[in-house]
């Protein structure tokens, strides 16, 4: 059943009236440098400020074992944070609607060189209808609107019918493995919303992920005799030059795939890094790339890794230097496989609505060819998977923005989503929060 308009109305000005404190407190979440390790103090910033909205708390550590045992698990490395996973649980006073999970990632990518951002990564800076910063829109600002549609409702004494946990997870810009942790420590509900920078669409269908690193040897000798020697480095880019033969046989598979048959170029190989050498005047014995490429939906990630390892080792027989000198390839971040959310499900319908309510316009879907954590909930919790949220510019880039009117559009589409998906009830002991 639709919202009563009056009651939409008075969600989506309760929206307006915290709006200004919505901006600050994203502000805040930018300033933490949470880089891939540095989590840390951003998700004990969540815990209190979830706390202090009166949330029953949960915080723990990611299960390495129970991760590995299950096959939407990534492999560790040295670099996997160590960052704990925050939860905070609304129970109502009596459960009367369908439970929600709101979900987002503090961990951001590296801002890389200082030089060329305008303001400093983790500076915010609002300018015109821009909110600058590296992670304010990929995920920092749909974070906190996680906290601020709920807070909507509380500003005028309404709280969710329903069980809503609010979960802030770690690694998804490398593993996906804090998602899977919430998973696994047995947090599940009817639905799931995840307000990743989209666009203002929903997302129908993306990409599984995987990460791998080629290390190549070379033999070493001075600069002068380079032609007795063998350059890791010049091999690195034969066996790069074989990965592109293999992300073009991908993509011509895209015939006949829904979602992806009508995109240019849906699988994307990315050589993310490339290391090698010791001098520069001596040939490279060494050199290692890491790669990362997309999947279907249905596509396993366990054969498409063989099918990856199988290939360079293939490669590397036909090789003058490296039949003698096979490179290896390691998986070391992301092994996930990709989705599709199938229409028709009661909670796009009732995300439909309030995103017109919002917005004043209908809900559109697409396809986006990256990661989403919303994988873990529509491949292993079979729930619906709303991925759903802001407009931005230059995520993983230079200058990360989001735009602000947008921003306050979502966070009322997601208030109003809440409020007809969960229902609602009076509040009798007003929790202390932000905006209240």
């Amino acid at each position: 059943m639709s919202l009563d308009p009056a009651l939409r109305e008075k969600i989506l000005a309760s929206v307006e009236s915290g709006f200004a404190e919505q901006i600050a407190f994203t502000e805040e979440l930018i300033r933490f440098a949470s880089v891939r390790g540095a989590e840390h103090a951003c998700q004990d910033f969540v815990f209190r400020a979830l706390r202090e909205r009166g949330f029953a708390m949960d915080r723990f550590a990611m299960d390495r074992d129970a991760i590995a045992a299950h096959p939407g698990g990534s492999p560790w490395s040295e670099q996997h944070s160590d960052a704990p996973i925050v939860v905070g649980i609304h129970y109502p006073q009596e459960e009367k609607g369908k439970s929600l999970i709101l979900q987002a990632h503090v961990d951001v990518v590296p801002p890389g060189p200082a030089e060329m951002w305008t303001n400093g990564a983790f500076n915010p800076v609002v300018e015109g209808d821009w909110l600058y910063g590296r992670g304010g829109a990929d995920m920092k600002a749909g974070h906190a609107a996680n906290f601020f549609c709920l807070d909507a409702l509380r500003r005028i004494g309404l709280q969710p019918a329903a069980t809503v946990y609010v979960q802030s997870v770690v690694e998804e810009e490398s593993t996906g493995n804090g998602a899977l942790m919430t998973h696994l420590r047995g947090y599940k509900a009817d639905a799931v919303l995840i307000p990743e920078p989209e666009e203002e669409m929903l997302v129908r269908a993306n990409v599984g992920v995987l990460w791998f690193r080629v290390e190549v040897r070379g033999r070493p000798v001075h600069v002068r005799e380079m032609g007795n020697g063998a350059n890791a480095i010049d091999a690195a880019y034969r066996v790069i030059s074989e990965l592109r033969k293999l992300e073009q046989e991908w993509n011509d598979a895209k015939t006949g795939r829904e979602h992806f048959a009508d995109v240019e170029h849906p699988i994307n190989l990315n050589i993310g890094k490339i290391e090698g050498g010791d001098w520069a005047s001596s040939v490279p014995c060494w050199c290692r790339i890491d790669c990362r490429i997309g999947l279907y939906p249905g596509v396993n990630a366990a054969e498409a890794s063989k099918e990856i390892s199988d290939r360079v080792a293939a490669f590397a027989r036909s090789d003058a230097f490296m039949g003698n000198n096979p490179p290896s390839v390691t998986f070391n971040g992301f092994h996930a496989e990709g989705y599709v959310q199938a229409p028709g499900t009661e909670a796009e319908a009732v995300l439909a609505r309030a995103h017109e309510g919002s917005t004043g316009k209908p809900l559109q879907s697409f396809m986006t060819p990256g990661y989403l954590d919303t994988r873990v909930y529509a491949l292993y919790d079979k729930i619906p998977a709303l991925c759903y949220g802001p407009i931005s510019e230059n995520i993983h880039g230079f200058d990360e923005r989001v735009s602000i009117a947008s921003l306050k559009r979502i966070t009322g589409t997601m208030a109003l989503f809440v409020a007809e998906w969960c229902g609602v009830e009076p509040i009798k002991t007003w929790p202390r929060c932000h905006g209240g």
